[in-house]
């Protein structure tokens, strides 16, 4: 009976909330959303992504996923590959899936993140 995906959350180290705006705001261009009065003791940052949210939220054991991901589609996706490496953020080509162009970053913590040229 699911009907979507409300959100996607990230792990990131205490103290990651000035890092996350630069990365997922600046880089990405994602808009920031005010986090709840109760939650905002908590740290970390949310982010809008199309009709969804991505939440950077703050673990004290933070450990990076490697292998687990979202994959974000992207509308201009060579200028964006562009404008990360020119921020010095590695870009490493996706390929294996025929007719799809995509690649994939690592936030600054670690966390891989797939980009998918819409």
């Amino acid at each position: 009976m699911l009907e979507g995906i409300d959100h996607v959350q990230l792990a990131a180290p205490p103290g990651c909330e000035d890092e996350a705006r630069r990365f997922f705001g600046d880089l990405l261009g994602l808009r920031e959303l005010e986090k709840p009065e109760p939650l905002r003791s908590r740290g970390g940052a949310w982010f809008r992504v199309g009709d969804q949210q991505l939440h950077v939220g703050v673990d004290a054991a933070f450990v990076p996923a490697r292998k687990a991901h979202p994959a974000f589609t992207v509308r201009s996706y060579d200028a964006l590959r562009e404008r990360l490496r020119a921020a010095g953020v590695a870009v490493t080509d996706g390929g294996g899936l025929p007719g799809v162009r995509r690649c994939y970053v690592d936030d600054p913590f670690g966390n891989r993140i797939e980009l998918i040229a819409a």
